[in-house]
């Protein structure tokens, strides 16, 4: 798990190994100080030798500037390779991301990943920086303090070697405590996330039928994760009570040993200087081992997190590029044979059964069918958005797993239920078809779109601004940009998965007309709840219950599929009406 997330290190590696260097060095000196004020005491005050005291005084202002200066520099790397650190692992992980199919984004959902690519990646930032600074620092102050303090007088140490290991197991079992509440935490997290990105997406909603059960269902979430903290973090507050009642105890017991020591020795084996310095020595002791439990706290709330992170780290995409991926896709035909699909991949799960199609290049293809009947599963499979099950799926007579992901892409152009536009002008939104294409070309296709007429109107043109989500136009402009998206990439196959829904009907037959015009060549898959918006199709295809119940023109199949008729009857008899 640590050598997979450590890969993201890479060019911060020196200032990794810089921070623990200087953090040494500081440590050194800050050990040395001790020393030198047990001197200062015996050797100059208590001798009353100014010349020592003088002496000594300077290698302490000496040593207290470099121990300043090393622990600027370990602050400022140990920041810098944490920080690049987290940048570069947010960036594997996004770019992950982007190479996961469909299914491997509804195994974790998008409220899921945006917690781990942002307050997940925060933690393991954090304890980072404590293990190449905080890390490094406790354990090495601990080992030479010790090793000082019994160069000092063996026997006052042994008071150490004592309260160590309980002070030690009192601080694993408070951070083997913390660790699998800290994992419900960042699951509700999740939780947190998805009912705010619900919300913000669909505020409008949310206002217009005054929904306070929403806001309910926040405060539940928000309580539950409160609750969950409050809790771990009762847990972590005992670190304080033990760690100030084992430093009381150890500065007592060693007040008393000490004393005692050297009153009977008339300080010939024990000094007041050296008494001075194992007090020292046991608050740095002591002190270390706080910093460790702090260190293990950290590295307990942030392993939860880290083996969120892994885990995306580890998702093998479902849809791969063969080794010897064919870049071109030569025309616009399409072909079902004997397919099967499940999201869950399980047979007697799937959605689409024993399909088999052909669609000629440059047609024109309508499909209708009730809400679930495997429309949108069916023009899904084309551009590998989700592989099938069973069966093949060929374009241009090649299995779609055949082709290069980014080439057959390309020229399978879709225009989604879910209409999304990016934060940005409208133009720029346009581009996503072509990031090269000119002003010109760009009010070519929105002309073809039918949305020409509505973006001139806008005071700044296509320069206007789309708030995130295309919040400030409607939804019939907001199809219409999308499918003028689409047409800039000049696809060799086109679909629109009922995306003319919020449009009206003279509108829907001007873009359909465009489209018989400009890209006679292109096959084109219309999805659509409206007869009227298939029945000039060259071929209409009626999906029930993830099979397809028939196939052909509309003429033929008002007379031989029943379904059709009832569906075309009973939309003429409401447009009578």
């Amino acid at each position: 798990m640590l050598k997979k997330l450590l890969k993201s290190v890479r060019e911060y590696k020196t200032s990794s190994i810089l921070a623990p260097f200087f953090v040494s060095l500081e440590v050194v000196l800050e050990v040395i100080i001790p020393l030198l004020m047990a001197n200062l005491i015996d050797k100059g005050i208590y001798d009353g030798n100014m010349n020592m005291v003088y002496k000594i005084a300077i290698e302490l202002i000496i040593c207290a500037i470099l121990s300043l200066i090393f622990g600027m520099f370990s602050g400022m790397f140990a920041a810098k390779a944490a920080s690049g650190f987290a940048k570069n692992l947010r960036e594997d992980l996004y770019f992950k991301v982007q190479d996961f199919s469909f299914s491997n984004i509804d195994k974790f959902s998008t409220s899921s990943l945006v917690t781990r690519l942002t307050t997940d990646v925060t933690n393991v930032q954090m304890a980072y920086q404590m293990i190449i600074r905080v890390a490094v620092r406790a354990p090495l102050m601990l080992i030479i303090s010790l090793a000082f303090s019994f160069s000092i007088n063996k026997t006052l140490s042994l008071i150490f070697l004592i309260l160590i290991p309980i002070l030690g197991t009192g601080l694993f079992l408070i951070t083997k405590k913390v660790h699998p509440l800290m994992e419900k935490v960042f699951k509700k997290y999740d939780g947190l996330n998805n009912v705010v990105e619900e919300n913000v997406a669909g505020i409008r909603v949310v206002k217009s039928f005054v929904l306070e059960e929403e806001t309910k269902k926040f405060q539940k979430v928000s309580n539950e994760i409160y609750k969950g903290f409050s809790k771990a973090e009762k847990i972590i507050a005992l670190n304080n009570p033990l760690m100030q009642s084992s430093i009381y105890l150890c500065i007592l017991l060693i007040s008393w040993f000490g004393a005692t020591i050297i009153v009977n020795s008339n300080m010939t084996q024990f000094t007041t200087g050296e008494l001075m310095t194992m007090f020292t020595y046991a608050i740095q002791i002591l002190s270390s081992l706080m910093m460790l439990s702090m260190v293990f706290v950290m590295i307990t709330i942030s392993r939860a997190s880290t083996e969120r992170i892994v885990e995306v780290l580890d998702e093998v995409p479902t849809i791969k590029n063969n080794k010897k991926a064919i870049k071109e896709v030569k025309d616009g035909s399409i072909e079902f044979k004997n397919v099967g699909f499940s999201y869950v991949g399980r047979k007697n799960k799937e959605c689409l059964h024993n399909i088999n199609l052909k669609i000629k290049s440059g047609q024109t293809i309508g499909i209708i069918g009730e809400t679930g009947s495997g429309k949108s599963s069916l023009v899904n499979l084309i551009p590998r958005l989700y592989d099938a099950t069973e069966g093949e799926v060929l374009v241009a007579g090649i299995n779609v797993k055949d082709y290069d992901l980014e080439s057959l892409r390309k020229e399978v152009a879709c225009v989604l239920q879910k209409n999304v536009l990016f934060s940005g002008t409208i133009a720029d939104n346009i581009r996503w078809g072509d990031k090269n294409a000119d002003i010109e070309e760009v009010i070519r296709v929105c002309k073809l779109a039918q949305a020409d007429e509505f973006v001139s109107k806008f005071k700044d043109g296509y320069d206007t601004y789309i708030e995130e989500g295309g919040t400030n136009v409607s939804g019939g402009q907001k199809q219409r940009l999308c499918i003028a998206r689409a047409l800039l990439r000049k696809p060799k196959i086109l679909i629109l998965d009922d995306s003319t829904s919020a449009v009206d009907t003279k509108t829907d037959s001007l873009i359909q007309k465009a489209f018989k015009e400009e890209i006679p060549d292109t096959t084109k898959i219309i999805i659509a709840q409206r007869i009227s918006s298939v029945e000039n199709c060259d071929k209409i295809i009626v999906m029930h219950q993830g099979k397809i119940n028939g196939f052909g023109t509309h003429q033929s199949l008002l007379k031989n599929n029943k379904i059709y008729k009832e569906v075309y009857t009973s939309q003429m008899k409401g447009s009578e009406e």
